[in-house]
């Protein structure tokens, strides 16, 4: 019996002799026959590599003739389904197997993109048209794509569809590595190692007489050549001058490229970034090595010109990276020039040294003839109190020494005499160094900026007391008799070395100090914090110094004594448990849930507090440590014995007390412990007797 919709269609003259439902049916198998074996050729093809080229041609046009039938079939059931609305139920079911067949033949649609994709990548690839090949190859790549976003597909073509892509790619970057050399030629000794650097742009570094030749010929290209300028007296180059004959090699390079029809630009941009990434690291090494590290001053006053070889440095980098030679941000070459204070500061400490060096180890017989009217050329510095810096330009004057009030005119000078020449320059030397030294930005702020800094400053300073202690000794009996007798021994340079080291860490942990006061004094006194906002302030004040007690743990963590490692942080956790302390013992009324508050914060220290000492690398050694708190943080049974008294009852308090010999009156006098006793707890008789018992 044919189905209600038969009968109305037929009635109403619109369907034809075969049934609607028949037809989808037959398609439907249709659909799937041909799914199947264009999957079976596809598998052939790209998986099991079996040559069936006619075989294949006839199955595109079959897919094409099936896909052709459903469009018409399509639309046919849609102008059907637009003017029947009693058979709904009935065409939807329908509707749905249309689709189902819909999604199948775009599959088998994007199946045939691939085979025609790859078909003609391989036929631009013989033809050498690359960048025809290269479109081919992302057509069909977008095909695969399209297949793996289908959630319906299983096909297991995709796994050997996405090999063929991989093996394509890179067979069409070797015909590219073959074109690149046989367009490009060196016309150099053959030499391992990278040839546009070796043989171009080190050289162009290395020596300042080179200088870069382009010429243009017609129907050749264009030659680079190196030409060596013979008048040339500059034994370095400046840095500008680098850059700019290192990119003028690299801009030719560039444009030139770019400039090649049958490459596409993002293949330029890839070769480009290839060559980048692998002459960069060696080229920027040698530019430190070979022209910056020259280009240092040697005089304080020079170090402000000295931003123009910045400035230089960064442009420099910028044109690389819009050439898409370089990546990401600065690089070691940039850091090196901007670090020129500490490069200028090494850099004047080893001139002096040998300076200092060489005179004293010159002739002693050269002399001069000193007079007692003999007299430094000392500069006018500023008063102590003074902001200013003395200029570099300074001139020298002659200041007299003596006091006349109070002194004859003859105090404070030498008699008459010969001495040495190289020892009045040699002092002459010192006062230069010193007077460069007043006017210079001082470099001692990293210590106070950085702990890991300041530690290895301390144990530096350390060391160098520790072996002067017996340098001297042990080559005491062997130097000239004059050394032996005193000179040569370096006990009296411990004390200041040791001092220095000293100072510079305690600078260090005073700052460290004042950070933790700092973010504790955020905490609002620890007052009301029955206030979520008081308490949210209060909770993230204790984190906060937590967390910057874990890192100092960490920075100082095996660069430290660990003797030294425990009393500083021991003294810094001391600091923060105080100043909790004191400020818990300002409050005159503490709530219960006050309290609680309180005692949550606390409990937060004593927990996380042991875990900040980390002196040793290995975790399991540093146990031992955490445990001994108690010997590096003197007020820690105090801030123990607080939380406890946070907590507890009047009988409780009291029982701690102990007529003044329990632990709580180890801890706090009477005094405080009955200030406590009135902020914890209301105005009763027990509260009463219970301070009575405090004496």
């Amino acid at each position: 019996m044919a189905s209600f919709v038969t009968e109305v269609l037929a009635s109403s003259g619109k369907l034809e002799k075969e049934d609607l439902s028949g037809k989808i049916s037959k398609m439907s198998r249709k659909v799937e026959d041909t799914k199947e074996e264009v999957c079976d050729m596809i598998n052939k093809r790209y998986n099991d590599f079996l040559p069936s080229l006619q075989s294949s041609e006839e199955l595109m046009l079959q897919v094409d003739a099936v896909s052709k039938e459903m469009d018409t079939l399509k639309n046919c059931i849609e102008n059907e389904v637009q003017n029947v609305h009693v058979a709904v139920a009935e065409y939807t079911k329908l509707k749905q197997q249309l689709e189902k067949n819909t999604v199948i033949i775009t599959m088998l649609g994007h199946l045939k993109e691939f085979h025609s994709a790859m078909e003609e990548f391989n036929k631009a690839l013989l033809e050498k048209k690359y960048v025809d090949a290269a479109n081919r190859l992302e057509r069909a790549r977008n095909s695969v794509g399209s297949l793996k976003r289908w959630k319906t597909s299983e096909l297991p073509l995709l796994s050997a569809l996405s090999s063929e892509l991989t093996v394509q790619r890179e067979n069409l970057i070797y015909h590219l590595g073959d074109e690149w050399k046989r367009l490009v030629i060196w016309k150099l000794p053959s030499t391992k190692g990278q040839v546009l650097l070796k043989n171009i742009l080190k050289p162009l570094v290395m020596y300042a007489s080179l200088s870069v030749r382009v010429t243009e010929q017609q129907g050749e290209g264009t030659t680079l050549a190196l030409q060596c300028l013979e008048e040339s007296d500059e034994e370095r180059c400046a840095p500008s001058k680098v850059y700019n004959k290192l990119l003028l090699v690299l801009k030719t390079l560039h444009s030139h490229l770019l400039g090649t029809v049958w490459l596409h630009i993002l293949v330029v941009k890839y070769i480009l970034a290839i060559l980048g990434e692998l002459i960069w690291e060696e080229m920027s090494h040698t530019i430190i090595h070979e022209c910056l590290v020259h280009s240092i001053p040697t005089n304080s006053s020079q170090l402000e010109k000295y931003n123009t070889v910045i400035k230089e440095t960064e442009e420099f980098e910028k044109s690389l990276k819009e050439m898409e030679y370089l990546q990401g941000d600065s690089t070691d070459l940039l850091k090196y020039a901007r670090d020129v204070n500490c490069h200028f500061a090494s850099k004047k400490c080893k001139d002096v040294i040998v300076a200092a060096r060489k005179l004293m180890t010159s002739k002693m017989h050269n002399t001069v003839k000193i007079t007692p009217d003999s007299k430094l050329r000392l500069p006018k510095l500023p008063a102590p109190s003074s902001e200013g810096k003395v200029k570099q330009e300074i001139l020298k004057e002659e200041v007299t020494m003596e006091n006349s009030k109070q002194l004859s005119a003859w105090s404070l000078r030498l008699p008459a005499c010969r001495i040495s020449e190289s020892v009045q320059q040699l002092m002459e030397l010192a006062l230069d160094t010193l007077c460069e030294a007043v006017g210079s930005s001082t470099q001692r702020e990293n210590l106070l900026k950085f702990p890991h800094l300041a530690a290895i400053q301390h144990n530096n300073c350390m060391y160098l007391a520790h072996h002067l202690l017996t340098l001297g000794h042990h080559f005491r009996n062997h130097l000239p008799q004059p050394l032996s007798e005193g000179v040569a021994t370096f006990v009296d340079m411990v004390p200041g070395f040791r001092k220095l080291g000293a100072q510079c860490f305690l600078a260090q942990l005073n700052v460290q100090r004042a950070e933790l006061l700092e973010r504790l004094s955020t905490a609002h006194n620890f007052c009301n914090l029955d206030d979520e906002d008081n308490y949210t302030a209060a909770s993230k004040a204790v984190r906060q110094v937590i967390h910057q007690l874990k890192q100092l743990g960490t920075v100082w963590q095996d660069v430290l004594p660990v003797s030294i490692y425990c009393k500083a942080m021991g003294n810094l956790l001391n600091t923060a448990i105080t100043e909790v302390t004191a400020k818990i013992m300002m409050l005159e009324d503490i709530s219960s849930e006050d309290g609680n508050h309180l005692q949550t914060l606390c409990q937060t220290i004593i927990d996380e507090g042991p875990l900040v000492f980390i002196p040793l690398a290995e975790e399991k050694k540093n146990k031992n440590y955490q445990e001994e708190v108690p010997l590096y943080v003197k007020k820690w049974g105090t801030f123990k014995e607080l939380v406890i008294v946070l907590q507890a009852n009047l009988q409780e308090i009291v029982d701690r007390w102990a007529d003044s010999k329990g632990p709580l009156a180890m801890e706090f006098s009477s005094s405080e412990v009955k200030s406590l006793i009135r902020a914890l707890f209301q105005n009763t008789e027990r509260r009463a007797a219970a301070l009575a018992k405090i004496k």
